[in-house]
C-alpha cells in the first residue's frame, strides 16, 4: 500500500503516512495500489488500472444525490417516491399502497403514519453522510 498524497510505501495497518503525515486514503497525486504518480484529476491509475479518486459510480459511490433523496422523502415521502429513486422498489411500493389503500380503511390515518415514517427517513438521509442506495453505494453530497 502506498500513500495517495506522497507515494511513500505504507504499512497496511497504518492510519497516517510516516513521510508526509497525511491520513490513509487522502490525496489523489499517487496510486495507493502501485505508488505511481497520477495525472491531475485522473480517476484511475494508468499503470495498474486501480481507482485513484472517489468518482460517482466508482469506488462504491452512487450516482444518486443524497439531497434529492432527502427532499423527495420530505415532500413526497408518503408516496414512497424517494425509495423508488434510490432503487428500493418494494419499500416504495409498500409506502404507496399503505398510503392509498390503507387510508380508505383508516380514514387517512395510514397516510399520516406513512408521512411521519417518510419524514424520519428524509431527515436520516440528509443528516447521514453514509446513506446508501439499493446497490449499497454511498450517495453523493
Amino acid at each position: 500500500m502506498y500513500c495517495k498524497n506522497c507515494g511513500n510505501e505504507m504499512d497496511e495497518n497504518a492510519t497516517v503516512c510516516t513521510k508526509c503525515g497525511c491520513a490513509k486514503g487522502t490525496g489523489n497525486s499517487f496510486c495507493s495500489h502501485c505508488g505511481e504518480p497520477a495525472n491531475a484529476g485522473a480517476a484511475i491509475c494508468l499503470k495498474c488500472g486501480c481507482a485513484i479518486s472517489e468518482v460517482p459510480g466508482i469506488n462504491g459511490y452512487s450516482t444518486k444525490s443524497r439531497t434529492v433523496a432527502g427532499v423527495l422523502a420530505i415532500l413526497l415521502g408518503q408516496l414512497g417516491i424517494h425509495n423508488f429513486y434510490l432503487g428500493f422498489t418494494n419499500k416504495g411500493l409498500m409506502q404507496l399502497l399503505i398510503s392509498i389503500i390503507g387510508s380508505i380503511f383508516t380514514f387517512g390515518l395510514a397516510a399520516i403514519g406513512v408521512w411521519i415514517w417518510a419524514l424520519i427517513e428524509g431527515i436520516q438521509i440528509l443528516t447521514n453522510k453514509d446513506s446508501v442506495d439499493a446497490e449499497g453505494k454511498i450517495l453523493q453530497g
